[in-house]
């Protein structure tokens, strides 16, 4: 179904989480334009909350996140007691306004802290903020997993919960620095299921280093069995130069395009088989999920955790290298542990770089996030000839087609969406001028 460009596979695109994207953040954005956009919340503006934990207790060479070990226990009880003071510091600046629906936690894995202190930082969430029964989720390192934990997100109300998985094979796990057994993930999703906790996603790899189709098969096979309602289906991205822990990682041995691209074929064809609801281009969901049922209904959004049902307007960071994100603004906190607890500890917003959307970058992030989530996006009338012509190379190869002037992306061409999104980026595509008044 799919088709094979390896000159497109071969050219590096942005995974588009937001945009702008992170490497556009500047410094000159920062507290003082998080403080203004926290003074101009509506009483009734929908607000979804992200918490970051920093910290793993054991760290995986293949991994790209902001976290680090949390051994020294001082320093995570540090860090916790600044979490908890920047939470009332943007508390209070909102005074009530704003209503959460979501509450999220990631990190690292938020399960390096104790259960005690996940109840801790929750209970200050909703005496804080005005939030009645949000849905609440969290990202849980399989390897750190107890009753206990289970127990513990039974009576928090945990309604959702991520388990990194990447991969069954052993000899992968042993390849990427991950060893956790099958039976012992088989014992989370039952522990999980047992306190009623059914909604539980699986994140999975391809493009690992010694990943055979087989072991891709062989991980699939498991998965499908043991049901998760989400799953998401990365491919691997070696970077050693910007992610050190990743030189651990024998390159030589990792698959090449073509083979990374039957394994994203594969799962695809495997999964929806199984009757998992693809969403966007990495995501599947099974039927009674609230993400499927937004996928039918073309209500998908993305943002830094994925694809998401989520339709929050704002989403308010909470932690370091935290990401917050208005209508016009994205802003990120002070990335080190350290120096983030330093910043609250005076008292300030954590908020260290960031980038303000023009009205042109908001329209080319509406085309971008449309062209991902739903596989389409609608010009206007008058441009639609121009972008025509700037994607004629795709339109020639089958990826793209039209429907009078909605661009829309064939079934063949689900793997370029990134690349096909690309073209309305500012920096990197070919369209630098799209209309001023193009509506959104």
């Amino acid at each position: 179904m799919w088709s094979y460009h390896p000159d497109l596979l071969a050219r590096p695109v942005p995974r588009y989480t937001s945009y702008p994207t992170a490497m556009e953040f500047a410094d000159d954005v920062g507290a003082d334009a998080y403080a203004q956009a926290l003074d101009a919340v509506d009483a009734a503006t929908p607000i979804s909350l992200y918490v970051h934990i920093p910290f793993c207790e054991q760290i995986c060479w293949y991994c790209g996140c902001n976290t680090g070990a949390a051994g020294r226990k001082h320093r995570l009880a540090d860090y916790l007691a600044a979490l908890q003071s920047e939470i009332t510091l943007v508390a209070k600046r909102l005074g009530g306004r704003g209503r959460v629906q979501r509450i999220a936690f990631g990190g690292g894995s938020p399960n390096a802290i104790a259960p005690v202190e996940l109840v801790r930082l929750l209970d200050l969430l909703l005496t804080l903020f005005d939030a009645h029964r949000p849905e609440i989720s969290i990202e849980l390192d399989p390897r750190g997993f107890s009753a206990e934990w289970a127990l513990v997100l039974a009576a928090a109300r945990v309604t959702r919960v991520s388990l990194g998985v990447q991969t069954f094979a052993p000899h992968i796990q042993q390849a990427i620095g991950r060893i956790q057994p099958l039976s012992h993930i088989e014992r989370v999703v039952a522990g999980l299921r047992l306190r009623d906790i059914d909604a539980i996603n699986f994140d999975l790899m391809y493009g690992l280093p010694g990943q055979t189709l087989a072991d891709l098969d062989e991980t699939l096979d498991e998965t499908i069995r043991l049901a998760p309602s989400r799953i998401s289906l990365f491919g691997y991205a070696h970077l050693p130069n910007m992610i050190p822990r990743q030189r651990q990682i024998d390159a030589s041995d990792l698959p090449d395009h073509e083979l990374r691209f039957e394994q994203a074929r594969r799962g695809y064809e495997r999964l929806t088989d199984a009757g998992y609801v693809p969403v966007g281009f990495d995501h599947f969901a099974l039927p009674g999920d609230a993400l499927a049922a937004a996928a039918k209904q073309g209500r998908v959004n993305r943002n830094f955790q994925g694809f998401t049902e989520d339709d929050a307007t704002l989403l308010v960071g909470f932690g370091a290298s935290a990401i917050s994100r208005f209508p016009d603004l994205i802003v990120q906190n002070e990335k080190k542990a350290g120096a983030y607890r330093d910043i609250i500890g005076e008292g300030r917003l954590a908020s260290a770089r960031g980038v303000r959307l023009s009205q042109d970058e908001q329209r080319r992030a509406h085309h971008i996030r449309e062209l991902l989530c739903l596989g389409k996006t609608q010009l206007d009338s008058d441009e639609h000839l121009a972008v025509r012509e700037t994607l004629a190379d795709y339109e020639r190869r089958g990826i793209i087609g039209w429907d009078k002037s909605e661009l829309v992306i064939r079934a063949r061409g689900l793997p370029y969406a990134r690349h096909i999104a690309s073209e309305f980026d500012l920096l990197r595509g070919r369209m630098a001028n799209l209309r001023a008044g193009m509506r959104v």
